[in-house]
């Protein structure tokens, strides 16, 4: 009786769950860095185009 060759106490390769759950971790991670970035950005934008004292920026009206 010839045994397949695989039967002889080969073990098969686990997949490495850890692996994948860390890679997962970190492209939720630059994901969410990349979401705060460009909201702080947009933050930034929008405070420089008001002027100083607080009022309305006036520009388009005269337009």
């Amino acid at each position: 009786m010839t045994h397949h060759p695989l039967c002889k106490g080969a073990t098969l390769v686990k997949p490495n769950y850890q692996y994948e759950k860390r890679q997962k971790d970190l492209s939720k991670k630059k994901k969410q860095e990349e979401k705060q970035k460009e909201k702080r950005q947009r933050k930034l934008d929008k405070n420089s185009n008001a002027p100083p004292d607080g009022t309305p920026n006036q520009q388009s009206d005269l337009e």
